[in-house]
């Protein structure tokens, strides 16, 4: 069935005991959403934050975000197979921890991309959006030359180096989309931003340790049915961000859960009809009355009503199932 689980920062404080007061026993830690600046991880790093949760009661179920993968690897430059070799031994780590799901990505250059953060929606609360007329980044030195198909071999050699090491240790990957799911952000060529370019990408190393965190959101902006697209990986779904927007790739917005064009109870029905077993965590919440909007998208009232609406939701799916 469907683990709900929750972003939460990697030693304790009040959100530890707000998940467990809901109910959420399962951890995703990403410690760039929780206000810490965390990239690379050693073996005594994981084992001490699975230990504080552990103690705590709450399972490490998904490192996520800042995972140790360089824009050497996601553009194929000089340099990749150190970095990947750094890679594997952090997934041999989360093996031998028992860590069972690790969130990558693969937006070089800039990454998660939002050009407002104070975009105002119900009673006052506000959101986050995209208006690609707004971006200004270019590509940096770095990737100045890396063309769409350095991209693609890229990935194709990434996959096939480690998925065998994450089969080995027993770790799930799921690669997240581009967000936003464009062809390009700051003139950087993107990948993972539709249904076929994911099916090429399972198809490079067919394993269920080869695998698809499914954010709504992008999916959404890709322009798909959700519910369709959903049962269309199945299986292959090792993580899911539960959230939605209004709008295309071009421009969106993030709405609230219950406020957006996706059928939102719909997209559970199709995770339980698809048999998702794994973790699901709200994403992108609106920021609160009381709230500064210091970090947008990951303050902890949003995140209350969230759970609450996706728990309701995931309670009629079952009942229906």
């Amino acid at each position: 069935m469907v683990q709900l689980s929750l972003v939460l920062p990697r030693q304790p404080d009040e959100r530890w005991q707000l998940a467990k007061q809901m109910g959420v026993e399962q951890a995703v830690v990403h410690p760039l959403e929780v206000g810490d600046d965390k990239t690379h991880w050693s073996y005594d790093d994981l084992l001490g934050t699975k230990n504080w949760l552990e103690d705590a009661g709450l399972e490490f179920a998904v490192l996520e975000g800042s995972v140790p993968i360089s824009d050497r690897i996601r553009l194929g430059l000089d340099g990749r197979d150190e970095d990947i070799a750094e890679f594997k031994q952090f997934l041999r780590d989360c093996g031998d921890l028992g860590i069972p799901v690790v969130c990558y990505d693969w937006m070089g250059g800039v990454r998660w991309a939002r050009t407002e953060a104070h975009l105002e929606a119900r009673g006052g609360s506000y959101t986050t959006g995209y208006d690609n007329a707004k971006m200004r980044t270019g590509r940096g030195a770095e990737a100045a030359d890396v063309t769409r198909d350095q991209v693609w071999e890229a990935i194709e050699y990434f996959l096939a180096e480690v998925v065998p090491v994450a089969e080995d240790a027993g770790v799930k990957l799921g690669l997240h989309p581009d967000d936003p799911p464009r062809e390009s952000v700051g003139e950087i060529p993107r990948i993972a931003n539709s249904v076929d370019n994911y099916d090429r990408i399972l198809d490079i190393y067919d394993s269920e340790y080869n695998g698809v965190t499914f954010c709504q959101g992008n999916f959404a902006a890709m322009g798909v049915d959700v519910p369709e697209t959903i049962r269309h990986f199945g299986e292959k779904i090792n993580f899911a961000h539960f959230r939605d927007v209004e709008g295309d790739t071009d421009r969106f917005v993030e709405t609230w859960h219950d406020d957006g064009p996706t059928d939102m109870q719909a997209a559970m029905d199709a995770f339980v009809d698809a048999g998702f077993d794994g973790p699901m965590r709200p994403d992108h919440v609106p920021t609160m009355a009381g709230e500064d909007n210091s970090n947008p998208g990951y303050h902890t009232k949003g995140r209350l009503f969230a759970i609450g609406y996706m728990r309701g939701l995931l309670e009629s799916a079952e009942g229906g199932a």
